[in-house]
């Protein structure tokens, strides 16, 4: 009874992987590559996929699944294995029960052994009487005409060693990728199912939400959603992805409420949203070439999703990578407002410069301009701004022409004491003394 269930469970797992058409046109592949052909088996040896739409054995293995024996015992060499493949994690070559060569390729995700793709069944070496008495032996109770078994078994291709181990590496190779996209579905799925909890969360809280607006007879309910949207825009052009996300999963929960089981409509919704998150993150700064490339691959996306849970899944996908585009925007306008910052304090060093006045020049306003210095530069404008009229004042004082006074009343200090104390708190020395050793 346990194998029984353990059985539904591993075929459930194996059919999780990928859709049975894929699966399926991956194992031909194999077929026409090697001429051989190649089967998904769960871990009972079962088989679920097949590289045709029918099962298709040799006339060898035809004659031997005559019988509810030779089926039960062809399942019991795949099942063997491919439990051995597994604990050793690579392709397993063996001997099946009627005496021909086979191997086996484990299929593992997170470390759970849930099948195996098995490929044969072939001859190792040119058959010597012996081997026919082997096959005779080994079928025996079968209930199948054994002078016709060997006539079938001589139709047999034989492969070298060197083959066979070859044949054995590339199925191995074919159940990694099977493997590979399997736990990359695998992971979608449980991130959609993640999603859907927490708008079923949502959706219970505004049922409860909306009894009480019930009661109190003052918002309606496009009212309210129209509210979160309005909210959800501002979030996103503020790049804030925490909050946006939370206020995408209460207005879905809404949504899906609204038209629950109508697919058509809920898609329809959350197109729009798509429209006014995109638009939001231009004008939170995002590249308007880059949102316009993104929003190409994303239609086409879009139209692929047939299910709720997809689309939701997707737009939440979609709302992260356009705060994304945002955040790295940031980091560009950030460095373009510095340079020209930069430029205008250079240009205008002489002059008696404030905050203000360099906050007006790049068109910010003095506290976001000291943000911006203070976390791409770690200092204040102020301080960077001293920077430069040292580094000025180092060149002019290595030339004969000026005197200490004449230089800080060149770099707009009016007072030379203040000057010394500002170059020596950069320098370590006072102007006189750098003067000095510059000479």
């Amino acid at each position: 009874m346990l194998d029984g269930v353990l059985n539904g469970v591993n075929r459930h797992q194996i059919q999780e992987l990928g859709e049975e058409s894929v699966l399926r046109q991956i194992l031909s592949s194999f077929s026409k590559a090697t001429g051989l052909q190649a089967s998904i088996v769960d871990s009972q040896g079962e088989t679920i996929v097949t590289s045709e739409k029918e099962e298709k054995y040799c006339e060898f293995c035809q004659m031997v699944r005559t019988s509810e024996t030779g089926v039960y015992k062809c399942k019991r060499s795949y099942a063997r294995a491919g439990l051995e493949a597994s604990k050793y994690g690579k392709p397993y070559i063996f001997r099946c029960h009627a005496g021909l060569i086979a191997w086996a390729a484990p299929i593992l995700i997170e470390e759970n052994y849930l099948g195996a793709i098995v490929c044969g069944q072939v001859l190792a070496w040119e058959p010597e009487d012996f081997f026919w008495e082997e096959i005779k032996e080994m079928t025996r109770g079968l209930g199948v005409d054994v002078s016709k078994l060997i006539e079938c078994a001589q139709k047999l291709e034989v492969l070298s060693g060197e083959k066979i181990q070859a044949a054995a590496d590339l199925l191995f190779v074919v159940a990694n990728h099977i493997m590979k996209t399997g736990m990359i579905t695998l992971q979608q799925r449980r991130a959609i199912s993640e999603q859907q909890a927490r708008l079923g969360e949502e959706i219970q809280a505004r049922k409860k939400l909306e009894e009480a607006l019930k009661k109190m007879d003052s918002l309606s309910v496009r009212g309210y959603s129209l509210e979160k949207e309005r909210e959800l825009v501002s979030r996103v052009r503020q790049g804030d992805g925490a909050g946006a996300l939370r206020l995408l999963n209460e207005i879905l929960a809404e949504i899906l409420q609204r038209y629950l089981g109508n697919v058509k409509e809920v898609k329809a919704r959350i197109l729009e949203l798509v429209v006014l998150i995109s638009r939001a993150a231009v004008e939170g700064g995002a590249s308007l070439k880059q949102l316009l490339a993104l929003n190409s691959q994303y239609v086409e996306e879009f139209t692929r999703l047939t299910t709720v849970e997809e689309a939701c899944h997707w737009i939440e996908n979609v709302t992260q990578q356009f705060i994304i585009c945002i955040e790295e925007s940031k980091g560009s306008r950030n460095l373009q407002v510095i340079q020209k910052a930069g430029d205008y304090m250079r240009n205008n060093y002489r002059k008696k410069i404030t905050l203000e006045d360099v906050a007006q020049a790049v068109y910010l306003s003095p506290c976001h301009l000291s943000k911006i210095f203070k976390q791409e530069l770690g200092c204040t404008i102020m301080e960077f701004l001293t920077k430069i009229r040292i580094e000025e004042a180092k060149k002019l004082l290595r030339d004969p022409k000026y005197n200490v006074i004449q230089v800080a009343d060149d770099l707009g200090f009016r007072d030379p004491g203040y000057f010394t104390k500002v170059f020596k708190r950069s320098e370590g020395i006072t102007p006189s003394q750098y003067r000095e050793k510059a000479f």
